[in-house]
């Protein structure tokens, strides 16, 4: 029986420490983007550190192994339990030593789980296991529990308890493993009153931790955007926040700035209407994006549009901005609009089932910050984008900032016109962004700037127009590679050209 224990507390561990691997990955990649460099940075460090700890269990006497067994849970419980709350807020708070922050908790859980298996063998051996079993039974249960919660992670645990619940959660079961332990072998154990006291304290941190998660959060993003958080979840695909102040709503996802109520009007502007103004036999448009109704906003305002598909991944995006109030009043009710149709899928797998032709297509990604959205930005997505565009139709693609990522920019032309579209570049100015760019496309037709617009404009006439499309001396085009699907090379670009702003 107490064989069984120690094989089922194997399962247990390697189902926690590979937790805390993906719980960092996953808040590091929301919080620094470049999902590719900080998991695997953060995997290299964890199975380095493995290796250490696994080095340091040969100093563990045989008669202390189950004693340091629980040691070692209550640690690991302990600090990968915190991990994620700890990291989060500091981040917030002090963003500085967040990086620092990071790798030392990854390398001292690291140390710890390296540490466990190495434990159990020698417990298991010392119980006259013979070696043949001893070594497929602890490594089946750990790749069983490894099976376990990369399964559960992505699917059920973060999206519905978020990472820092998540981390809490798998801290708890350190601690049971540990008390298991304890009750198990008590006669084995020196102190089982203080070592029971000890697990106890720390079942309790663990605990209030996870009951008071939501408040953690709320504290921490709070310190990071500064103003009343009035709407957040945590969705399979990313970190929504809207905050509220005085009368400013803002819409964060990851971390990133999406719009301000008070200048969006510029950008929805600047994106929509350079495409239909010149259009005025359009009548069926796609937008790929755009989850908060905004650009859609500005697209039903023309009465010949007949039909809008909107493509966005993110049923909660969708839903937030079609049913809480303030939200509904900015998009002015756009989702309720009988001639939308919301489909919440994959923009790229959408596009390669479905043969619909649409005269205009507004593209409005976030940024390229992850190999993830990356996809959404290259010659295979535009390729598919042209196949549903009418020939003499046109599109458009939010492109980040010609001034700041001149480079992204500068690519995501080069893309477009890999496949064979005409490109017309242009600029807006977005006080909440700073100057912005946009991309317009067409198969065939040949594209001249609208010099009035049949609709009342806020930012929009044939002055700021003209100078949407001409740019200054230090936003003109770079000669610069299309970014292909195979390397990626739009989210270098991107990473690269921010990290030179931003402070």
């Amino acid at each position: 029986m107490n064989k069984k224990i120690l094989i089922l507390s194997v399962f247990v561990v390697a189902s926690c420490g590979l937790a805390y691997e993906l719980i960092a990955g996953a808040l590091s990649s929301y919080l620094l983007g470049d999902s590719i460099l900080q998991f695997s940075t953060i995997i290299g460090c964890y199975l380095f550190a493995m290796g250490v700890g696994a080095h340091l269990s040969k100093y563990v006497r045989d008669e202390d192994v189950l004693a340091r067994f629980v040691d070692i849970e209550l640690a690991v419980g302990l600090v990968g339990g915190l991990s994620a709350a700890l990291l989060f807020l500091t981040f917030s708070w002090m963003a500085a030593p967040f990086r620092t922050l990071l790798y030392v908790m990854v390398f001292l859980v690291g140390a710890f789980v390296g540490m466990e298996v190495p434990l159990v063998m020698r417990a298991l051996n010392a119980r006259q296991t013979a070696f043949n079993e001893l070594v497929s039974r602890v490594l089946t249960f750990d790749y069983l529990g490894a099976l376990a919660v990369s399964l559960l992670f992505p699917l059920v645990l973060a999206p519905y308890l978020g990472l820092v619940r998540t981390g809490f959660l798998f801290g708890m079961l350190n601690v049971g493993v540990a008390l298991w332990t304890i009750t198990v072998f008590r006669t084995e154990l020196q102190n089982v009153a203080g070592r029971m006291l000890r697990a106890a304290s720390v079942l309790c941190v663990l605990v209030f931790g996870f009951a008071f998660a939501d408040k953690l959060t709320y504290w921490g993003e709070h310190g990071l955007f500064g103003d009343e958080i009035v709407y957040a979840t945590t969705t399979p695909y990313q970190r929504l926040v809207i905050t509220h102040w005085k009368d400013d709503l803002r819409l964060y996802i990851n971390g990133n700035l999406q719009f301000s109520s008070r200048d969006e009007y510029r950008y929805h502007e600047a994106l929509v209407h350079p495409v239909l103004q010149p259009l005025p036999w359009a009548k069926r448009v796609l937008v790929l994006g755009g989850g908060d109704g905004l650009a859609l906003r500005e697209i039903l305002r023309y009465p010949q549009i007949e039909h809008v598909t909107l493509v966005d991944l993110d049923p909660a995006m969708t839903g937030a901005f079609s049913k809480r109030e303030e939200l509904v009043k900015l998009n002015h009710g756009s989702f309720s609009d009988q001639r939308v149709r919301v489909i919440n899928a994959d923009a790229a797998i959408w596009l390669e089932q479905h043969d619909d032709m649409f005269d205009a297509v507004i593209v409005d990604f976030p940024d390229p910050s992850s190999f993830a959205l990356g996809k959404l930005y290259s010659v295979p997505f535009y390729g598919m984008v042209k196949k549903h565009l009418a020939a003499n139709g046109l599109m458009v693609v939010q492109s980040t900032s010609p001034f700041f990522a001149p480079h992204a920019y500068w690519t995501i032309d080069a893309t477009l016109r890999e496949v064979g579209l005409k490109t017309y570049p242009y600029h807006a100015y977005v006080p909440s962004f700073g100057e912005w760019g946009f991309i317009l496309a067409t198969p065939q037709a040949d594209y001249r700037a609208p010099t009035s617009y049949r609709l009342p404009m806020r930012y929009l006439n044939a002055d700021t127009t003209r100078e949407m499309f001409s740019f200054p001396p230090d936003m003109q085009r770079l000669p610069m590679a299309p970014n292909r699907l195979n390397t990626q090379s739009l989210v270098h670009e991107f990473e690269q050209d921010w990290r030179r702003v931003i402070r």
